[in-house]
């Protein structure tokens, strides 16, 4: 990583970038940084009357060493892993209760891939991932 950037800042910085990726997806961001003591969820949203607990994963290329922007061997997205899956979906289940919202949910997973040095990002969607 450049000095400097912890992996909080590019994770901050990561949920930015995903925000604004859905939103020009046509996704309507309701709220982010949900937070409970059992979970937290990064960025609730709406897209077709579904609401989407969207979990951000993201990696800086100057994290990972000499490697190309587009190599495809670093999907932040697939380090989701069950354990973290299973406790979003609890604190959905939770925030759709507390919210007395009866639509359907589903859990997505973005992928953020951060160039900093170029000032770049390159997100990846995953839907429905449990």
């Amino acid at each position: 990583m450049q000095s400097g950037q912890s992996r909080k800042e590019v994770g901050s910085i990561g949920e930015g970038v995903a925000a604004e990726f859905l939103r020009r997806k046509g996704f309507q961001i309701l709220e982010r940084n949900y937070l409970k003591p059992w979970g937290e969820i990064d960025i609730i949203a709406l897209k077709s009357n579904v609401v989407r607990f969207v979990e951000v994963k993201s990696v800086s290329r100057e994290s990972l060493g000499d490697i190309s922007a587009e190599d495809n061997d670093h999907r932040p997205e697939e380090m989701v892993h069950s354990h973290k899956l299973q406790r979003i979906a609890r604190t959905a289940e939770m925030y759709m209760n507390e919210k007395k919202d009866s639509r359907d949910f589903q859990i997505d997973v973005v992928g953020v891939f951060l160039d900093m040095r170029n000032r770049r990002a390159k997100c990846r969607l995953l839907e429905q991932v449990l």
